[in-house]
């Protein structure tokens, strides 16, 4: 098992986390509702009333799994008492927690949470919540279930928007875009002048359900997606369709072999001057970009498509932490939620990952970098936020249908009437099976 910096000695045997990605979360959702996964054989250690606590953490990337460190070892320097940490791979997510799971465990806001809520695999945190300060209605709204209780604790989001290099841009003399026509121009200025305009890589299967979702946003307006996502509007629609047709439009524009390449290799293509830009999370090129050439690193809000929507939805997945219903060291896994909740918690975090923004309104920005200052002042200025496609919708869904429609979209764009009536038909069966 990987264990890590901070975890704390007597760890337990779990299987070894390898490349923990977010496809193998959405492959192991769906195990949970029906559909066939590879078991992870999952096994928390656990540990009796005031004993450690345990944490299941996803985050296998160097940064984040540092920084996860660093937060962890100070809550264990003030608290007097051990967080064991183990790295797994959430790849059946649901038998995991119907097992023997850690007390906490890292997670996502929004329908994905209440998903597992609804299933009673989480642990009600209402009563602390109502300790909580700063944090705004909108993201308690995120951490609530459907039955009107609090499940989770936020801890850091990040937008999703264009991102760029400012040098790149000014050199070659090219503006920001502010709506589609001068995005497609753009885009074809950059081929012209031998650049690949967007950088993508959908070997994981979600990358490119973002460019899907600001298309949606932007054409149909952030209610009309939400509605889709959550099965009430049919995929078949002309809404639907143009979406998919905007996305045809722009796909020439796009690096080839995109299903083969990973998201690391696409923000590195960007780091490295090959294309113009590229449609992701700010921890995505984030993390491929080196100190000295963090600054040249830019976004731009995903442009307006009709100006009744504009640019007011963005999309900003918040991360943070879930409490099992089986913990067996709630009372510890509590305590630990609640430094976690502090922005003092974030901030340690933050110092070193800052490809992420603090969720609670009391961490102050004076640390951040120009970016993150950036970040911040696009998401506030947002009048809706989404928290990305495999979040707003069923696990199953994002998992066992999506992923497999928008690769084969990517692979095969004429076939619109194809696609949207395959996926129309599985979302039916898969909605009314609750």
């Amino acid at each position: 098992m990987v264990h890590s910096p901070g975890s704390g000695p007597g760890g337990c045997a779990h299987r070894a986390a390898r490349g923990v990605t977010r496809r193998s979360l959405l492959r192991g959702a769906a195990a949970g509702a029906g559909a066939v996964a590879v078991p992870a054989l999952l096994t928390a250690c656990g540990s009796g009333p005031g004993g450690g606590v345990t944490l299941g953490s996803n985050a296998s990337d160097a940064v984040p799994k540092r920084a996860y460190a660093d937060a962890f070892a100070a809550y264990e320097k003030k608290s007097k008492k051990d967080v064991k940490v183990n790295t797994v791979n959430h790849e059946n997510i649901n038998r995991y927690l119907q097992g023997t799971p850690d007390d906490v465990f890292t997670w996502f806001a929004g329908y994905r949470m209440q998903y597992f809520a609804r299933k009673g695999l989480l642990a009600d945190i209402s009563d602390l919540w109502r300790g909580f300060d700063g944090f705004s209605d909108a993201v308690k709204k995120q951490s609530t279930g459907e039955d009107g209780k609090q499940y989770f604790v936020p801890y850091y989001y990040y937008p999703w928007a264009v991102f760029h290099r400012k040098s790149v841009f000014r050199t070659r003399g090219y503006e920001i875009p502010k709506n589609f026509d001068q995005y497609r121009a753009l885009a074809r200025q950059m081929q012209k002048d031998g650049l690949t305009p967007f950088a993508l890589g959908d070997k994981e299967g979600w990358p490119a359900m973002g460019t899907f979702d600001y298309l949606d946003m932007r054409a149909n307006g952030y209610d009309f997606h939400i509605a889709l996502m959550r099965g009430e509007k049919s995929w078949t629609s002309p809404q639907v369709r143009q979406v998919f047709d905007l996305w045809r439009g722009l796909l020439p524009y796009h690096q080839k072999g995109a299903n083969g390449r990973t998201w690391q290799e696409a923000a590195q293509s960007l780091q490295q001057k090959k294309t113009g830009m590229a449609v992701l999370g700010l921890p995505h090129p984030g993390q491929q970009f080196t100190v000295q050439n963090r600054a040249d690193l830019d976004f731009f809000p995903f442009p307006e498509i009709d100006p009744a929507f504009g640019q007011e939805a963005v999309e900003a997945p918040v991360d943070g932490f879930l409490l099992a219903k089986k913990a067996r060291n709630r009372a510890g896994a509590e305590d630990l939620l609640r430094f976690l909740a502090t922005p003092q918690a974030e901030l340690i975090y933050l110092k070193s990952d800052p490809n992420n923004v603090a969720v609670n309104s009391g961490a102050g920005t004076g640390s951040y970098d120009a970016l993150q200052k950036k970040a911040v002042r696009l998401v506030s200025g947002a009048r809706q936020i989404s928290q990305f496609m495999d979040r707003d919708t069923r696990p199953d869904f994002a998992s066992t249908v999506l992923i497999q429609a928008i690769q084969q979209f990517i692979g095969d764009p004429d076939d619109i009437d194809g696609l949207v009536n395959g996926i129309e038909r599985q979302k039916k069966q898969i909605f009314a099976a609750d």
